[in-house]
């Protein structure tokens, strides 16, 4: 009996993978003719089908962009960006997205050294950096391993510093992953989809607008009460924003 589900789940997965490459392959043929709509609606009912992938999410955006849709354009080159977070095209993409949008925010200030720090932490995903660290760890073993076997104490002196520089890249690696990993847990970025909304000093219609956001700018959630949002943009200012006006971007 446990072999039959296994047979039928595994006929199951390959049955959607397959369903799932014909609508990619769809959508890419309905995009290169033009028919944007068409083809976001194919990326569209992937999504539904439980699939996820940087390459998904990106040409989402390449679609939404093409079709004059800024803010959901942003919000697929965002979530593609989260997957892949050093990856150049999705970057340059984003960038032009962004460009469209109405709000000019300047984000806080940086030292050259915090500068450096970002750049390093966000080069890789959490994930890639736990790859890494298995990767030198895999190394370090090897080394350590050879070390052991060696007779001549050149071959010995050698594959011992080895071993030494792949363990402390390891535990680099470790680092940056938890470092990574700890900063996407605290961060809940958004990104607002109203053409036009007023930022609340409070969660209330009553309270005063003490700025206004537009569609397609990046924000991030710092608490929710009831139907509302506190945000945070970049340049440090807060607020609060009816929940239905943001889209987060953390939803898979």
């Amino acid at each position: 009996m446990v072999r039959v589900l296994t047979i039928l789940a595994f006929l199951v997965c390959t049955l959607g993978f397959s369903q799932n490459e014909q609508l990619f392959e769809e959508a890419t043929a309905l995009y290169n003719q033009g028919e944007y709509t068409k083809a976001a609606d194919n990326y569209l009912k992937i999504l539904e089908n439980g699939e996820h992938s940087a390459e998904l999410y990106f040409n989402l955006g390449n679609t939404y962009y093409k079709l004059d849709k800024i803010a959901p354009s942003i919000y697929y080159y965002e979530k593609a960006l989260l997957l892949k977070p050093n990856d150049q095209d999705i970057r340059n993409n984003l960038s032009y997205a962004q460009n469209m949008t109405l709000d000019a925010i300047e984000p806080l200030p940086q030292t050259s050294i915090s500068k450096m720090y970002n750049r390093l932490t966000t080069y890789l995903s959490f994930d890639q950096w736990a790859y890494v660290a298995v990767g030198f760890m895999m190394l370090f073993v090897c080394c350590y391993i050879a070390f052991y076997y060696f007779k001549f104490s050149t071959q010995k002196r050698i594959a011992f510093i080895s071993s030494l520089i792949f363990l402390l890249f390891t535990l680099l690696s470790v680092v940056l992953a938890y470092i990574q990993f700890s900063k996407f847990e605290s961060e809940q970025p958004a990104i607002v989809f109203t053409e036009e909304v007023g930022i609340k000093s409070e969660p209330n219609n009553r309270s005063q607008a003490i700025f206004t956001l537009h569609a397609g700018t990046k924000v991030n959630v710092l608490e929710q009460l009831n139907d509302w949002k506190k945000i945070e943009i970049a340049d440090g200012t807060t607020g609060w924003i009816p929940s239905d006006d943001i889209k987060v971007l953390k939803d898979f």
